[in-house]
């Protein structure tokens, strides 16, 4: 095994984990929940991984580590809340004894990335100016703007309900600019989304007609 690699459960799942981001699972396998138990006792992360409809398997996913246990279940059932930690890459897959495991790279941010820059970035900008227009539309009232300004791309999108490749594609970029790029064209799409809902059902409301050429 190389010297930065280690060994890490696989949990093979259709959704992606991202770095800071609650996630609830129910585990009722019988792999998985040897896999969540081991992960317990030793106070160990394991790692998800995005499986698409295709039923391949990314190279890139996120570690998880359990932080609530929610319910129990006479049957071994579990229902969990894990947090998403960092990103790694598979570098080699297996059938452990008990489980399904891999060997694993953490990858780390560069540090040329982490370095505070004198000016935001416009993908930053427009990322937040999206994500505040999207809370006020959705909530009825704009979100904390200092709590906002802490927040990196990974933080954001973990506070959204965002498409599995768009968040995969965070996951697997390097760059914090360039995951604020891409969070800022996909949240502008949920505003339209939005926005569009809202004006449709307006428009139901007042005639009960909805002219869907127009919009």
């Amino acid at each position: 095994m190389d010297g930065d690699a280690l060994e890490l459960p696989i949990f093979e799942l259709p959704l992606v984990l991202l770095p800071g981001e609650l996630l609830p699972l129910h585990i009722f396998e019988e792999r998985y929940k040897r896999m969540i138990d081991r992960c317990l006792d030793q106070g160990e992360p394991f790692g998800i991984v995005f499986r698409d409809s295709e039923g391949g398997a990314r190279r890139v996913g996120c570690e998880a580590r359990v932080t609530e246990v929610t319910e129990r279940f006479d049957d071994g059932r579990l229902n969990i809340v894990v947090t998403g930690e960092r990103p790694f890459k598979v570098l080699d897959r297996f059938e452990a004894s008990d489980f399904p495991a891999g060997e694993v790279e953490p990858v780390e941010v560069r540090a040329e990335d982490s370095e505070a820059e004198p000016q935001e970035s416009d993908g930053a900008s427009t990322a937040r100016h999206a994500f505040a227009e999207l809370v006020e539309r959705v909530g009825g009232e704009e979100p904390d703007r200092a709590a906002l300004e802490a927040l990196d791309a990974y933080g954001i999108a973990a506070r959204v309900e965002l498409p599995a490749d768009t968040k995969q594609r965070l996951l697997e970029l390097r760059s914090e600019p360039e995951r604020m790029d891409v969070l800022a064209r996909a949240l502008g799409a949920l505003v339209d989304t939005v926005a569009r809902s809202r004006e449709i059902a307006e428009r139901a409301r007042m005639n009960g007609k909805v002219v869907v050429g127009d919009l």
